[in-house]
């Protein structure tokens, strides 16, 4: 490097580290003298742990974070107010399963994961992202675990633009690629194609390489770990996932497993992981060994009407007749499993699985849907809600910050029309959206 270039480096490092104290740090606002006091006013308030609503709410919130929650509280001079009116506070809602960065359209055909892979950047898919973060957001979904199908730490970069102000979106616990069997969750490809699988996947053959690929993805900027346990073609092994959780959990990140079959639900449990994600089947022989190593089990189930879809896409009458039969047999196996792991004590966290195009609605829309899944499996709505906040929180290992409403949590929160306790389906009519102590959402605004 020439010297005379190597001195102005020098001269620009030095100069960072003697401002340095005074620069933000990412994702931060510079920090003023006195935060902004705000207080919000709502008929009612669910705080995520308790069953009952309270009346003639009152959250106090300086900053990022919450200072006080109660009824009717006195409210310091200089506070700004927002008065809510007859609506249901919220902690803001957590998806324990999204895939922020893959939104397919079912009327292209095909393999939709695949051409998603092939045909986009992880750049661009970033950007979607970005897009579809913001909708999640709107619809009170403050924060997301993303669980792969992100390119090569796609959901990493958008973490992080997210954390730095560059774009509005919700808060992300970032899982980078997918550790998987041999050929991820492709369909057979040819030798040509098969470089594809590692832009999505990383593919392990033995303990050595489960133990390089957690430390790669740590490296990488994994707030957690996803693992493909089965693919339909191979199965990882017992001491491949042991490995894949010892090495997770010496760095304190949890371990989400994707389950489909008997066998693998039994390994993962086995191994000590910290989800079953989707668990169909759920055998009964693992419930007791779920409730016992705390092992939560995230059923991303949709509600029975998506089965109509069926009818809507032309084509063979008969051939529609028999695949909306078929939908609905499954949709009737998965509550009741739902309904099994529930009665044992298995604790449920929310995930929604939404990665597709719904016509009509917006990522978050689509996504809530899932709460009306477990309605229809017979949760109550108290379960439904802690399932979305402070077991999802729990989860992520973020329950210090996230998932009910006290003082010092983050300000996260929504108020929505009705009561949410009664039905689930209040979920949908959102009326106000607060992230980080700031205003995403205000709907007063648009009926003035």
């Amino acid at each position: 490097m020439p010297s005379r270039s190597r001195s102005l480096l020098t001269t620009v490092a030095g100069a960072l580290l003697l401002c340095g104290a005074s620069l933000p740090s990412w994702g931060q606002a510079p920090s003023s003298a006195k935060p902004t006091r705000t207080a919000l006013r709502a008929a009612r308030l669910f705080d995520g742990k308790s069953e009952r609503i309270l009346p003639d709410a009152v959250v106090i919130i300086e900053g990022v974070r919450i200072q006080a929650v109660g009824t009717g509280l006195s409210i310091p001079s200089g506070t700004r107010v927002i008065d809510l009116g007859d609506v249901t506070l919220l902690p803001g809602l957590i998806d324990a399963h999204s895939h922020l960065l893959l939104d397919v359209d079912p009327e292209n055909g095909g393999d939709s994961l695949l051409a998603s892979v092939a045909q986009s950047s992880t750049a661009e898919r970033a950007l979607l992202g970005a897009k579809l973060g913001r909708e999640l957001l709107e619809a009170g979904v403050t924060t997301v675990r993303d669980v792969g199908n992100s390119g090569v730490n796609g959901d990493v970069a958008l973490r992080n633009a997210i954390q730095r102000g560059w774009v509005q979106g919700p808060r992300i616990s970032a899982c980078t690629r997918a550790l998987a069997p041999q050929g991820g969750q492709f369909p057979t490809l040819q030798p040509p194609a098969q470089s594809l699988i590692e832009q999505e996947y990383v593919t392990l053959s033995g303990v050595e390489d489960a133990r390089r690929a957690v430390r790669q993805a740590l490296m990488d900027g994994a707030d957690c770990i996803k693992v493909i346990v089965d693919n339909g073609h191979n199965l990882l092994s017992l001491e491949e996932l042991k490995v894949i959780v010892e090495e997770a959990h010496r760095k304190k990140r949890p371990v989400a497993t994707h389950t489909t079959t008997d066998e693998s639900i039994r390994i993962a449990v086995q191994a000590g992981v910290d989800s079953i994600e989707h668990g169909y089947s759920l055998p009964d022989d693992v419930l007791a060994p779920m409730v016992r190593k705390r092992i939560f089990l995230v059923p991303t189930d949709g509600p029975m009407d998506v089965c109509d879809s069926f009818e809507a896409q032309g084509g063979d009458a008969e051939r529609q007749r028999q695949r909306k039969e078929r939908c609905k047999k499954a949709m009737a196996r998965a509550q009741e499993r739902l309904r099994r792991a529930v009665a044992a004590g298995v604790r449920i966290a929310a995930g929604s699985d939404m990665y597709l195009v719904m016509p009509g609605q917006s990522r978050g829309q689509a996504s809530v849907n899932v709460f009306v899944a477990y309605a229809e499996a017979g949760l109550k709505p108290v379960d439904i809600m802690r399932a979305a906040t402070v077991n999802a929180a729990e989860l992520l290992r973020m329950q210090d910050q996230l998932g009910s409403l006290g003082p010092d949590k983050l300000a996260d929160l929504l108020a929505v029309e009705g009561d949410p306790l009664k039905d689930i389906r209040a979920l949908r009519q959102v009326r106000f959206v607060m992230k980080d102590g700031q205003v995403v959402v205000d709907a007063r605004a648009q009926t003035k």
